[in-house]
């Protein structure tokens, strides 16, 4: 019997092609040692050559093994036990490599994390970032680094994150500009949506539609109607070309159909200080930056943007309410990773977000600052961005808006 079973064996190697010889052999030698590096070599289980590497071998072992035990004469019981043990050795090897990533996954974060952002320190999207840093850093036993990259309205930034390792250590936090660059910077040395992987919307909050005292209009339909009986129309201002201001109007221009003359500025203080002195009718500020002058009187709020009411203007009708159905105009803030980013790394950031924008805490600080948390999942997130893309490129190409 024995006899019998080596002169199989035999005859089975002497039949196997030249190429399979040397892979069997290349992954005995290699497989071993290539597991051990996988298992206790830090970041070698996230490093994805290494696992194709291991893949590959554990599907060479497993061909040739399959190989070998179809070859061997049924009643050799010695042979066909020792093909079955190695066989499962090999499938064993393959779930030790699953294993080894979803442990780490599991175990994310395990060094500090960096969230880049793209604009300034102090603004609404730092003090958010920095907010959410703070407790992701508390819940997470990891340093949160906030990484404040200003320029190119967030262009800068978000370069520098796309080209970041996937690994879930590198984020960033993005505005609605991030769905307007696109259709006003034609050439971009990313992709907004292809470049990155959506972890959750942080955050929804409102633009004011306001007006100096002296215009008569207490609606959003008599500020219209006074557009449409003075010639040339009325005058708006904006934070700067491009900006979701500007277009929040232009939005409406084209939706109500009147006229109104553009007039830009190097961001919402100087804008709101001509808006009060009469330079300019009306003016589309954020809530945060728009609010105290609308509670010392020295503008009137006409309309909020968003489809809800602002809580802290709870009595101000939305646009959409005034006569403009489907009308919208959210300001966001939003968690992306690089593309490729694991999507167990994803579901762990996006836990743990989650809890902190929903936590009272979380809750309080981001009403204080006019915003209302979201933690929607990467997927409705991800769909928003593309609906946001949609939209505002129809009202860029409509307006014929040019960045600054």
């Amino acid at each position: 019997m024995q006899a019998s079973s080596r002169i199989v064996f035999g005859r089975a190697f002497r039949v196997t092609p030249a190429w399979m010889w040397l892979m069997q052999r290349a992954s005995g030698l290699l497989l071993g040692p290539l597991v051990a590096v996988h298992m206790w070599v830090p970041k070698m289980s996230e490093n994805r050559v290494l696992n194709a590497v291991l893949l590959l071998l554990v599907i060479g072992h497993g061909y040739s093994g399959i190989r070998r035990f179809v070859q061997i004469e049924r009643h050799s019981a010695l042979v066909t036990a020792q093909a079955w043990a190695w066989l499962i050795l090999v499938a064993l090897f393959g779930l030790l490599i699953v294993c080894c990533g979803a442990a780490v996954a599991q175990n994310f974060p395990v060094k500090p994390v960096r969230i880049v952002v793209g604009l300034a320190p102090g603004g609404g999207t730092d003090i958010v970032a920095r907010m959410v840093g703070q407790r992701l850093s508390a819940s997470t036993g990891q340093q949160i680094i906030i990484d404040n990259r200003a320029g190119a309205s967030g262009n800068i930034a978000a370069e520098i994150v796309a080209k970041s390792p996937a690994d879930g250590y590198t984020l960033i936090v993005v505005t609605a500009s991030h769905a307007i660059n696109p259709s006003l910077f034609p050439k971009m040395n990313y992709d907004p949506i292809a470049d990155f992987a959506a972890i959750t919307q942080l955050t929804v909050q409102p633009y004011l539609f306001v007006v100096n005292p002296g215009v008569p209009a207490k609606s959003v339909k008599e500020f219209i109607a006074l557009a449409k009986g003075r010639k040339g129309g009325l005058t708006y201002a904006s934070s700067g070309s491009g900006l979701l201001g500007h277009l929040g109007m232009e939005l409406l221009k084209a939706q109500a159909k009147f006229e109104a003359v553009h007039v830009p500025y190097k961001g919402a203080g100087p804008a709101l200080i001509d808006t009060i002195a009469g330079q300019v009718d009306a003016f589309f500020p954020t809530i945060i930056s728009g609010l105290p002058q609308v509670k010392n009187g020295k503008v009137r709020v006409i309309g909020v943007t968003t489809l809800k009411r602002a809580a802290l203007l709870p009595d101000v009708p939305t646009v959409a309410e005034q006569g403009f159905p489907g009308y919208e105009v959210s300001g966001w803030y939003g968690l992306l990773a690089p593309a490729g980013t694991p999507n167990e790394v994803i579901a762990t950031l996006n836990r743990e977000v989650v809890k902190v924008l929903r936590s009272p805490e979380g809750k309080e600080r981001l009403a204080a600052e006019g915003a209302e948390g979201v933690g929607n999942t990467p997927e409705q997130f991800g769909a928003y961005m593309r609906t946001e893309m949609v939209k505002w490129s129809r009202v860029v190409k409509q307006s014929g808006v040019r960045a600054d």
